[in-house]
């Protein structure tokens, strides 16, 4: 195999900073900066406080659910704050968190590279989300857009249109961004691994990744072109989807939902990676059905370009049309119940350490399950009809999302918070942290389940009296998911400036990241990286080594 230094000159010359050896000065993050570590933490700060923001608007949206009447925030306020808030969580923290913030930090030291293929390309990414993010949240100060993160015309180009336009430039921009980021995960992952690291060999959040970034280059370009058709209706007066003018809505519903649906799996993909590099290490246990796992992440990507239209059942679907797209998302549940079934298996007797990486872990994986349950239900066609647009598909979205991805990126900060910064997060707060967003998260979005089935819709500001205690219970439940990022903010900042130095591997993990030290050099190792031949030879017999030198370096002769 061809190393990465004869594939890409570029990769040999060391990141842009002061120095080629140590450590970058604190200064260097709020710099256009070409070394991955720092971009993966660019990210994942930069993100969270998207995170925050989009949280402060869902607060303000649960506020004015308490009560049946629309008496906090004006319909019109109402409707942009649930749009920018679903904007926000899904294109300005889910997926840059998971595909630039942990993929940016981890795939180069996971495969034995000095950086990324393409290090300037992977800054230029990096620096175009926080512009976007700006001006979709400034839009508040001129118009923000109001029509739900879909955009659906003819809504859409009737209601808010400069918000509309501004949150289009905005999205356009961040797709543009997780093109280059995909272009250059993909190219990581394929050329630059170190010699004798063959693909089944290979890290899974590597295998989840590649995946995932399949899903970005095949479906964000229809998207945008989705987007800018929709612009050209708005201010040239084209009528691609204008009813009025002979154009057709259902054409962008489509467009968009070809990228939207797999969207949810960018988001899910890398967590999913993250989630089975965290349980063999706090369950002391290798991996279970390591290949099953790898090649259920390609399946999950090629299964997620096919179902799209589940999301239009009752957009006049024809109904042998229907009846495809209901298999297809019945069977993507397949691959993702086999990765369920071995991270359970993995769990399955192992000496399990109750951290709070590995808690949040846990919460991911029961949380994720009942989203996948509610996923089968709505993914029959007579059930669907029944509850589309209603409270069901809220709480479904969410089961999926924020007790999927947002519990595994709380469980990856959590385990490489340690290689990141250099220092330990206190396990005390991090259980605290756990459980009030455990028990905010359910409190809030499981009753939704029932307000669903109850016929009542999303996307009102105020409903029947009828369901006035339900709602109230759920605010109560998204006040207290507020308050649990609280533990987490003081934990993280206290931490990163004072908390306990780590030591280079603090979990006694066999992945190749945590055969540096942490925080890695600049160039990830100060001499060559080391062969890992088994990440997850936990439990292995005594004397077998799982990582190896490539020159004969003692410093990495590692045992299990």
């Amino acid at each position: 195999m061809t190393s990465a230094i004869t594939e890409n000159p570029e990769a040999t010359k060391p990141p842009s900073g002061p120095q080629h050896k140590g450590h970058h000065p604190w200064w260097i993050y709020f710099t256009f900066c070409t070394d991955h570590k720092v971009i993966g933490i660019q990210y994942l700060v930069t993100t969270f406080i998207f995170y925050l923001i989009g949280g402060a608007l869902a607060t303000v949206v649960r506020a004015e659910l308490a009560t049946p009447a629309s008496d906090l925030v004006s319909r019109e306020l109402y409707n942009q704050l649930f749009t920018v808030h679903a904007t926000v969580m899904i294109f300005l923290w889910i997926v840059p968190a998971g595909t630039g913030a942990f993929a940016n930090f981890l795939l180069p030291l996971q495969v034995g590279a000095r950086d990324m293929a393409f290090p300037k390309l992977n800054a230029v990414a990096f620096w175009m989300v926080p512009p976007a993010g700006v001006l979709l949240i400034g839009s508040f100060l001129i118009e923000a857009p109001g029509s739900g993160w879909t955009s659906y015309p003819p809504l859409s180009l009737v209601n808010n249109q400069t918000g509309e336009l501004i949150w289009i430039l905005s999205v356009l921009l961040l797709g543009t961004s997780s093109i280059l980021g995909a272009v250059n995960f993909g190219t990581t992952i394929i050329k630059m691994r170190m010699p004798g690291l063959s693909f089944n060999q290979m890290p899974l959040f590597c295998w989840s990744m590649l995946a995932a970034s399949a899903l970005v280059l095949i479906s964000t370009p229809v998207l945008a072109g989705a987007l800018i058709l929709l612009s050209f209706d708005l201010v040239v007066g084209t009528n691609f989807f204008n009813p009025a003018g002979g154009g057709e809505p259902v054409v962008y519903q489509h467009m968009f939902w070809f990228y939207s649906h797999p969207a949810v799996y960018i988001m899910i993909l890398p967590v999913f990676g993250m989630i089975s590099e965290i349980l063999p290490v706090h369950a002391r246990k290798p991996i279970f059905g390591y290949l099953a796992i790898a090649y259920s992440s390609l399946t999950i990507s090629f299964l997620g370009l096919i179902v799209w239209a589940h999301h239009m059942f009752t957009s006049g679907t024809p109904s042998w049309l229907r009846m495809f797209f209901m298999v297809a998302t019945m069977i993507i549940a397949v691959p993702t119940g086999i990765k369920v079934f071995s991270w359970v298996a993995t769990l399955w007797g192992g000496k399990i350490s109750l951290n709070s990486a590995m808690l949040f872990a846990m919460g991911f994986l029961s949380m994720f399950v009942i989203g996948g349950l509610s996923g089968v239900m709505v993914a029959s066609v007579p059930f669907d009809i029944h509850v589309h647009d209603t409270y069901f598909i809220v709480a479904h979205l969410h089961y999926v999302l924020f007790g999927g991805s947002v519990f595994g990126l709380y469980a990856g900060i959590y385990h490489w918070f340690p290689k990141m910064t250099g220092r330990m997060m206190n396990e005390t707060l991090g259980r605290i942290h756990f459980t009030l967003t455990l028990i905010g998260f359910n409190l809030c979005f499981m009753p939704m389940h029932w307000l669903g089935l109850q016929g009542m819709p999303r996307r009102v500001a105020e409903y029947d009296p009828q369901f006035a205690t339900v709602n109230l219970v759920c605010s109560i439940g998204s006040f207290l998911l507020a308050i649990s990022t609280l533990p987490f903010l003081y934990n993280a900042i206290h931490a990163w400036i004072a908390g306990p130095k780590a030591s280079g591997n603090p979990w006694n993990a066999l992945g190749l990241e945590w055969q540096t030290t942490s925080p890695p050099p600049i160039e990830n190792w100060e001499g060559d990286p080391p062969l890992v031949e088994d990440s997850y030879a936990y439990g292995s017999k005594p004397g077998k080594k799982s990582v190896t030198a490539l020159k004969g370096s003692d410093l990495w002769k590692t045992p299990v």
